[in-house]
């Protein structure tokens, strides 16, 4: 969670068969936007990471990749795109307009820069959704897809580039205090920006914005919030639960990994105490379990790294090196929960590596439980980001696509009506949805 990749969307709008198009599409082939079929699905094609030079791609559907991939589903041609079908013809899909207001705005001292995305209908009736950052440390502002994923099914958004990043002010920072600010200051702009065209406003965050957003919903005064693939943890928590993962996949059970918590709490402490304290516990949880296979195998979020270290390098590095950010590593996410009122929605990545989740299931389920309106949608077979994967043999994932029902469950949910089944997606509602 302290790493994210952000990918950006692009959608399509539908005419007439017509004959199949030549291969061997580049980028410059290619118009960034959204293009829509009639059928609601979309493609939105962009640069997939800021300093990019390929475009990516992503269907309503979930499908995505990089224009110039052999077996991309469509090809550009002037400013529409034309899709391939399951029969294999092609039909036009024309670009879809928007109403785009780019801001400058104020978060304390700061001037962060952002930009509203509106469907050309917006009216009082329409949802708009502020998306609150990850961990990444690249602006967001002409470099993130999902916005126009919500553009295209009515619901409008507002992004803004971290601070830090992009045009934006300031130092990247991961204080989520800080970073709760500034999503409350954005909330502002966004409204100012949509008055008259807006109705219920919400707060989106995934990764590590699923512990920032939340914090801002109050200040913000959020009618809804959506977390997709993030954790109620600390982020103490988050590494250990990470490192147990890591060694359940590698077939080791309850004692081991009752003793690697010794090793987690003491490279808790030591992180926690900002590299101030902890050291004599760490040297003496290495030197017990200095023989046992799985301590060498051991990566985390940082655990691996402060395993690998010697005491005088972490003594004399290690808050430069592992704890620059202004992480409070105490957060208390679920009494942040506790806190607020409004509808959720969490989305979780059943297979999720760099976030594993199960802790976080059953504290989401104490919550709905205390009668929290959380509503629950976990994706089988998915990983970090909400992403279908194949295996090799020796554990390496690779990518494919988002599963079909994830971005129209987003969609769906944020206009407040229900349409399930969405794909695979294992739904718990509260009373939040119908």
């Amino acid at each position: 969670m302290m790493r994210k990749i952000v990918f950006t969307l692009f959608m399509i709008a539908a005419s007439g068969a017509i004959a199949s198009p030549s291969i061997g599409q580049t980028a410059s082939d290619c118009a960034p936007g959204v293009y829509r079929a009639n059928d609601r699905n979309a493609v939105i094609i962009s640069q997939s990471n800021e300093g990019d030079k390929d475009l990516g791609y992503v269907f309503l559907d979930g499908r995505r990749g990089k224009v110039s991939d052999r077996d991309v589903p469509f090809r550009c041609r002037g400013s529409d795109v034309l899709t391939r079908s399951a029969s294999g013809a092609f039909a036009v899909w024309r670009k879809v307009e928007f109403r785009t207001t780019p801001t400058h705005f104020k978060s304390g001292d700061l001037t962060l820069n952002g930009l509203l995305i509106e469907p050309m209908d917006a009216s009082a009736s329409t949802p708009l959704a502020m998306f609150v950052h990850g961990s990444e440390k690249t602006g967001w502002v002409g470099h993130i897809s999902y916005p126009y994923v919500l553009a295209a099914q009515g619901i409008s958004a507002f992004i803004f580039d971290k601070r830090g990043t992009g045009d934006s002010q300031g130092t990247y920072t991961q204080n989520f205090e800080l970073l709760a600010d500034d999503a409350a200051a954005a909330a502002n702009e966004a409204r100012r920006l949509a008055a008259g065209r807006f109705g219920r406003l919400g707060l989106l965050g995934g990764s590590q914005g699923g512990w920032v957003a939340p914090a801002a919903a109050n200040r913000a005064h959020a009618d809804f919030v959506v977390v997709t693939y993030g954790l109620v943890l600390t982020p103490l928590e988050e590494d250990s639960e990470q490192v147990f993962d890591e060694l359940r996949s590698k077939g080791y059970g309850n004692e081991a990994i009752a003793q690697a918590r010794e090793v987690t709490d003491a490279t808790d402490e030591v992180m926690a105490s900002h590299f101030t304290t902890g050291f004599d516990k760490l040297a003496a949880a290495k030197q017990k379990y200095a023989n046992v296979p799985w301590l060498h195998q051991i990566k985390g979020e940082f655990t691996g790294d402060l395993l690998a270290a010697d005491e005088a390098t972490l003594r004399k590095d290690g808050a430069a090196r592992y704890d620059n950010l202004g992480i409070d590593w105490h957060y208390d996410a679920k009494a942040v929960l506790r806190s607020i009122s409004m509808p959720q929605l969490w989305v979780l990545a059943g297979e999720d590596r760099e976030a594993p989740n199960l802790l976080t299931q059953r504290r989401l389920g104490d919550l709905v439980d205390a009668g929290k309106p959380i509503d629950i949608a976990i994706f089988p077979n998915t990983d970090h980001g909400i992403y279908e994967f194949t295996e090799d043999a020796d554990g390496t994932r690779h990518i494919t696509r988002h599963p079909e029902g994830y971005f129209r469950l987003l969609g769906d949910w944020i206009k407040g009506k229900l349409h399930a089944p969405y794909g695979p997606a294992q739904l718990k509602l509260a009373r939040s949805s119908s």
